[in-house]
């Protein structure tokens, strides 16, 4: 038997990355997933690779910033698989226009506010009441090691330490109803994005030199886990997903190869 057989997982942000590895790798446990997407072609896409692995997939077009859309999303979830057990709360990111708080634009607060922090909210706030109908549930929230250290990006940072509390209350106030919530903070993760922002040549060759870029090249000298993919994340998010992690709410696992732990780099100087 899977580790996962019989749940139903609700993944946001799945088209691509880390949620994509992971209703990949939930599937191969056994569960049937929801391909929660903004783009079509990129959820269509996962759809298609998630059945062609052997799985059980619905793509349901959302913006995950919107409520209705959410709730429709949930909605359309339970009707095709008829329960859901599992939420991953994947879909997010930071602006290039993340600046210091005197200089940022007010809008650039409120997208990622939006797309970071809003996002969980709505889709806990319309898939709680089905996990409390199963007296069992997961619910993992995807956060950064930036959550936890602070970050040259003001919003970034705000929203994602705002999720680990988030997180924290999630685990106290629905306890009684079987149901746990637990965070995953990773570090830099070989996504796509990733691939396309900080390991193509021409982008690094445009990008003016900062404190974050210094901060990259010095971590990764000094310590050279600092990268991971996105299977590293998605075997955490199998494990938080099933009951083995029983005894896990609350809490947020700091998957960031030690930097947020013990790595002391800032602005680039050891």
């Amino acid at each position: 038997m899977g580790r996962l057989d019989g749940k139903v997982a609700f993944l946001t942000g799945a088209g691509a990355g880390i949620a994509k590895a992971t209703a990949l790798a939930y599937v191969r446990e056994g569960a049937k997933v929801a391909i929660i997407e903004l783009n079509k072609e990129a959820g269509a896409q996962a759809e298609r690779d998630v059945r062609a692995a052997g799985g059980d997939a619905i793509f349901i077009e959302t913006d995950v910033t919107n409520d209705d859309s959410v709730k429709r999303a949930v909605a359309a979830t339970v009707a095709k698989f008829g329960k859901l057990n599992v939420l991953l709360n994947c879909a997010g990111g930071s602006l290039q226009e993340d600046v210091p708080v005197h200089e940022m634009d007010l809008e650039i607060w409120h997208r990622t506010v939006a797309l970071n922090l809003l996002h969980p909210f709505l889709t806990c706030r319309h898939a709680i009441p089905h996990m409390m109908k199963e007296r069992s549930g997961s619910i993992i929230n995807m956060t950064s090691h930036l959550g936890l250290m602070g970050s040259m990006k003001p919003a970034y940072a705000a929203t994602k330490g705002g999720i680990i509390s988030f997180t924290k209350t999630l685990a106290a106030q629905y306890a009684e109803h079987g149901i746990r919530a637990n965070g995953i903070a990773p570090g830099s993760i070989r996504t796509e994005r990733h691939l396309k922002r900080y390991e193509n040549k021409d982008w690094n060759l445009a990008e003016k030199p900062n404190a974050a870029a210094r901060e990259r090249i010095v971590t990764q000298k000094l310590y050279p886990f600092s990268a991971g993919d996105p299977g590293d994340i998605a075997a955490i998010a199998v494990f938080l997903a099933s009951d083995e992690s029983r005894m896990l709410t609350g809490t947020t696992i700091a998957a960031d190869g030690g930097r947020s732990s013990y790595l002391k780099v800032y602005a680039g100087e050891e």
